[in-house]
């Protein structure tokens, strides 16, 4: 394959999440290794070339020294020590203005060119790096050397200038190098690669040593082809940047349309609309999804109300009657609610509609009893559960009752970097127990636990759990504030066809989360294979 094939096939990389910078590194990689420009009989022939290579002698074709890839027979190796020098400093009377260059002011990518400060020569001539017009500059420090900083310098104020003491410098001594081209060779994937391996120092502070800049095998075409090849690397880094536009563009259009696409679906949450909402030019991220079914499930705008359900506030009173538990007004509380109820829904508190309680304390030295396996926070995610790992504690028989997960249940964690993470109890470990880092709601027959979880679920999203945690460092979510938190209630017979929509539509989310998934690996293969092709 050719490197021109490769961007004629750009779509089929498109999706690949790398594909532009991929693209990047094959361009300069293929002109230093002379695969992307011609050899010409004449570039071999001015007698300045001629006299250049006489005067290498032997020591431009050597391999003793391990150049890191073969070059084409009519280039040289060569170090950037033998073109000029590393160690520069300018000869500048103090009240002359030059340019002042921070770190933040090299660029990084290609093409950009050095931004400067004007000041006069006496301010900075001391303390900081020395370069001027037609040097190259490049970073040393990480991450500013492995992200690639690095500059031919043009423009400066009176052609001089200093600037941070985190960079290398050329300056060339011979006209047979191009600066530009020196700039295409250090800014190569290869070289900034071997240079990572070389750094020295400590993390966050590791440079890349100025042996490795100025003495490690740098490959020189003759001067004709060093300025086709700069020409054609510039050619080609503007397609790039083109083509990354497009790209941008894309995407600007992909957020305007999904946008549009989520405000349909929220109107109609039909299984179509859903399936609209993952077309290849819409693409909303899948977890937005979930989040925007939920949010529609707790809010009512999921699936149609009907006249013939018990309200929410009849069917809660008569459980409690019937369970011989008070009676009291159902309120939200002081303030204004979050949003307006569908006919039917009520607003109440945790402890309204579900019994609640902390698991059993983990301790081997009092723990009495038989061994039984017990939920851990680990083991609750949200919605689902991780049972890889199940672990077993004592209890007596007289705790059964107490510490037992029935299907059902919801379990919520209690604290930790899980913390408020709930998933509902389907039976799948008969006899298992909880431990205190957890809280089990055994929902009365007027909740269902899913939906119970559901709007716990968009309050986290919606940073309205986060309000109930107390404690400084490792934040806790106490029975006491679990027994506040206040949520919308729908008829119980609505509860289940709610949940039953939500299971519909998330399980069509993760088969089109699948068909993506399978879209953008199969793109990042294809450019993984053309790479592998193009760089074999």
């Amino acid at each position: 394959m050719k490197l021109e094939t490769f961007f004629d096939k750009f779509e089929l990389f498109a999706d690949a999440p790398d594909a532009v910078a991929k693209m990047r590194e094959l361009v300069l990689e293929f002109a230093v290794r002379g695969r992307l420009s011609e050899r010409l009989h004449t570039d071999v022939t001015p007698k300045e070339w001629k006299a250049f290579v006489d005067q290498l002698g032997d020591r431009g074709t050597s391999k003793d020294s391990g150049p890191p890839f073969d070059i084409p027979d009519t280039w040289r190796w060569i170090t950037l020590n033998e073109l000029g020098s590393t160690r520069v400093r300018n000869d500048v009377a103090d009240d002359v203005r030059t340019s002042f260059v921070p770190m933040a002011m090299v660029p990084a990518r290609y093409g950009d060119a050095v931004a400067t400060e004007e000041k006069p020569w006496r301010d900075i001539k001391k303390g900081f790096t020395h370069f001027a017009d037609g040097d190259v500059v490049m970073a040393k420090i990480t991450p500013c050397f492995e992200n690639g900083k690095s500059a031919v310098i043009r423009g400066l104020t009176n052609g001089v200038g200093a600037g941070t003491t985190e960079l290398h410098v050329f300056r060339r001594s011979t006209q047979q190098v191009l600066p530009e081209y020196v700039f295409v060779y250090i800014k190569s994937r290869g070289f900034i690669t071997r240079g990572e391996s070389v750094m020295t120092g400590s993390a966050g502070q590791k440079r890349v040593p100025r042996d490795y800049f100025s003495s490690s095998p740098f490959p020189l075409p003759p001067l004709a082809e060093q300025k086709r090849i700069v020409a054609k690397v510039d050619e080609l880094m503007a397609l790039c940047d083109r083509l990354e536009v497009q790209r941008q563009e894309r995407e600007t259009r992909r957020v305007a349309l999904a946008r549009a696409s989520l405000a349909r679906f929220a109107e109609a949450p039909t299984p179509a609309n859903l399936e609209f909402l993952f077309h290849d030019a819409c693409a909303i991220p899948p977890a937005d999804l979930r989040k925007s079914i939920l949010t529609l499930a707790v809010q009512g705008k999921l699936v149609p109300q009907e006249r013939s359900d018990e309200s929410a506030e009849e069917a809660v009173r008569g459980v409690r009657a019937k369970a011989g538990l008070p009676v009291k007004n159902l309120s939200r509380g002081s303030g204004e609610p979050p949003f307006a109820l569908p006919e039917g829904w009520t607003w109440v508190k945790v402890t309204d509609v579900a019994d609640c309680r902390l698991g059993k304390m983990l301790d081997k030295q009092k723990n009495r009893g038989r061994a039984y396996p017990y939920l851990r926070n680990t083991n609750v995610h949200w919605l689902y559960f991780q049972l890889d790992s199940i672990k077993e504690m004592l209890f007596d028989d007289a705790e059964l009752d107490d510490y037992r997960v029935e299907p059902g249940d919801v379990l919520i964690c209690e604290g930790g970097h899980g913390i408020a993470r709930a998933a509902v109890w389907e039976g799948q470990i008969p006899g298992i127990m909880f431990q205190k880092a957890l809280h089990r709601v055994r929902p009365l027959p007027c909740l269902n636990g899913y939906f119970l979880a559901f709007c716990l679920r968009i309050y986290e999203h919606a940073g309205i759990l986060q309000r109930y945690y107390t404690g400084a460092g490792i934040p806790h979510f106490t029975g006491k504030a679990l027994a506040k938190v206040t949520f919308p209630l729908p008829p119980l017979a609505e509860q289940r066809r709610i949940v039953a929509r939500v299971a519909e539509l998330t399980a069509l989310v993760d088969k089109l989360e699948a068909e993506l998934g399978s879209a953008r690996t199969t793109a990042t293969h294809l450019l993984a294979a053309a790479v592998a092709e193009l760089t074999a």
